[in-house]
């Protein structure tokens, strides 16, 4: 199976247990992890830039990579998802969790 369609499959998963779980609008937590890199956690605060998001970082133990959590009020799941998929084309070597 190719990482496109594992990757759609994915969403389609995530838009259904949104909407299960989540009365809509509501706050939701995204949490990324990057390699520690200045640009690449600005990246991810830029893309969240200007939208009320309560952005906060933190250094692993080692200090090789860096968690970033974005709080921020969504509309809906497909805003939800939108977002992901906007960070994992912008910022290389972002995981999402």
């Amino acid at each position: 199976m190719s990482p496109q369609k594992k990757s759609e499959e994915f969403y389609k998963k995530l838009r259904g247990q949104l909407y299960e779980t989540t009365t809509w609008p509501s706050e939701y937590l995204y949490k990324f992890i990057v390699p520690t890199d200045p640009n690449k956690i600005k990246q991810i605060e830029d893309l969240f830039n200007n939208l009320g998001a309560v952005i906060t970082t933190k250094e692993s133990g080692k200090g090789t990579y860096t968690s970033v959590s974005v709080n921020l009020q969504m509309k809906d799941p497909d805003a939800v998802i939108a977002k992901y998929k906007e960070v994992a084309n912008s910022v290389e070597g972002v995981i999402s969790l």
